[in-house]
């Protein structure tokens, strides 16, 4: 006993001297401000930073319940939450290595031996009534458990920001598609009523033509103008029922059964407020894997450190064992044993050190992942700025196009009806028109989907501090 004592004395007066890796975060560059939004933005308040549901913001209701079912629906968002549950499930794993584990391994036998068996004294049956308790524990005393507990829990919190992202991911994109599809409506009514338009025009044509004052030319020109109008309006069905098909998906329902009704897109998207470039640190759900993933890999080091130092354990049994059933439990027939015991590896060649380098080149490049995610980050930021900020110079200057063409239709047709000008005149002017204001609602789509991608990129809302949360007790 005073051995064994002795023995984890040492052992854990050893915890000292443990091997440690301690680690910090991968240093990553950053700016004071987005280039981008210096100029033509103001700076915004910070109660006015977009959280939780950031669709919201677009204040559309019927995108607000399509948002709301992929939280339930999605299944790329179940995957995820699939692989976050197996995660935690690792952590509890590790975190049972800091435990003894016991095992009982009860036992009831009958025997006899032969009686002409060398050195045997008796020729009978007898029976072996055992019940043991064993009790197997290694002493951390190198951090290896613990290590592998740190590591495992920092792989759970990158997971849970996996989640995060992905869920980021899968809301923006059917914000873009939804707002892709309001486009097309608009587009749709657009061209409906360039249709009617021009068959009103097709009709002034015909009754002029009849009257002796335009020519057939004039008449099949104001016919092809027509039906080429309307080609265009069927055939914005084909990439309006793969948006829809896309919402579909997205909200985990078979296309066939889906249907949104239409919609056109009319209100111009909201101000989203960019904060500092320092916030995406705090912001990015991916970032915040990566540098999870960075702690993992470093965590991983002490493990393969550890590997260097002998391995202590002890082993105890106790229980009970009788050769009858009637004093199998009882004082006599009680047995204990406790061992102390410690592995030494004294020579593997190099493998101990080859783990120990593959560790340290895996952080380092969970330190080179993680500052590359940042500054795509940045870019993608910077990206979703500068392309709100051209396109809200280009709605301007589309927005007084579009007036002019309008302007110019008007003095085209009625020159057209006072016989000054040929029809042709008419007809430039309506496919300026019609391609103004297309071109108007394109620049409106894209500023939607440029929001929204804006709203991504800042991380939608989201904080880390989130992640201690949803894996501290798993």
């Amino acid at each position: 006993m005073r051995s064994t004592a002795a023995a984890l004395l040492i052992g854990l007066s050893a915890v000292g001297c443990a091997p440690k890796t301690k680690y910090v975060v991968p240093a990553a560059a950053t700016a004071p401000a987005f280039k981008e939004n210096a100029d033509w933005k103001t700076a915004q308040p910070a109660d006015a930073v977009i959280r939780g549901a950031w669709w919201d913001t677009f204040g559309d209701p019927q995108l607000n319940a399509l948002e709301a079912r992929i939280d339930v629906s999605n299944e790329s968002l179940k995957a995820a939450q699939a692989r976050f549950d197996e995660a935690r499930a690792a952590v509890r794993g590790a975190r049972s290595g800091l435990y003894p584990q016991v095992t009982a391994n009860p036992s009831i036998a009958a025997a006899q031996q032969s009686g002409n068996r060398a050195n045997s004294s008796f020729h009978q049956a007898f029976g072996d009534f055992l019940l043991p308790v064993d009790v197997t524990y290694e002493a951390d005393v190198w951090g290896r458990v613990r290590g592998t507990v740190a590591a495992r829990r920092s792989e759970a919190e990158a997971t849970a920001a996996d989640l995060e992202a992905i869920g980021l991911s899968v809301h923006a994109e059917l914000a873009v598609d939804y707002f892709a599809l309001r486009g097309l409506d608009r587009e749709h009514q657009l061209l409906e009523s360039a249709v009617n338009a021009f068959a009103q025009a097709l009709d002034l044509t015909q009754n002029r033509f009849r009257g002796g004052l335009a020519s057939e030319a004039d008449v099949a020109q104001a016919q092809t103008q027509l039906e080429t109008t309307r080609a265009q309006d069927v055939d914005l069905g084909v990439q309006r029922a793969a948006l829809e098909h896309a919402v579909a998906v997205l909200v985990g329902q078979p296309p066939s059964t889906f249907a949104l009704a239409a919609s056109p897109l009319a209100s111009a998207p909201p101000a989203v407020p960019a904060g500092l470039p320092a916030d995406l640190l705090e912001r990015r759900p991916d970032i915040a894997a990566a540098e999870r993933r960075a702690a993992a890999a470093n965590a991983e080091i002490g493990v393969a450190n550890a590997a260097f130092y002998p391995i202590l354990s002890l082993t105890g049994s106790a229980g009970f064992e009788s050769s009858s059933i009637a004093t199998w439990i009882s004082s006599a027939s009680s047995l204990w044993s406790l061992v102390p015991s410690a592995v030494v590896n004294v020579f593997d060649a190099g493998r101990r050190r080859s783990v120990s380098d593959q560790a340290r080149a895996a952080y380092e490049e969970t330190a080179a992942s993680y500052r590359e995610t940042v500054l795509t980050a940045l870019q993608e930021v910077e990206d979703e700025l500068a392309t709100l900020r051209v396109l809200d110079e280009e709605a301007a200057i589309q927005a007084r196009a579009v007036d002019a063409a309008e302007r110019s239709l008007t003095l085209a047709t009625n020159r057209y009806r006072g016989g000054i000008v040929s029809y042709l005149e008419v007809i430039v002017a309506q496919n300026a028109a019609l391609a103004n204001e297309r071109a108007a609602v394109n620049i409106l789509t894209r500023r939607m989907a440029a929001s929204v991608l804006l709203i991504k990129a800042l991380g939608g809302g989201w904080n880390r501090s989130a992640l201690h949360a949803v894996t501290s007790e798993p």
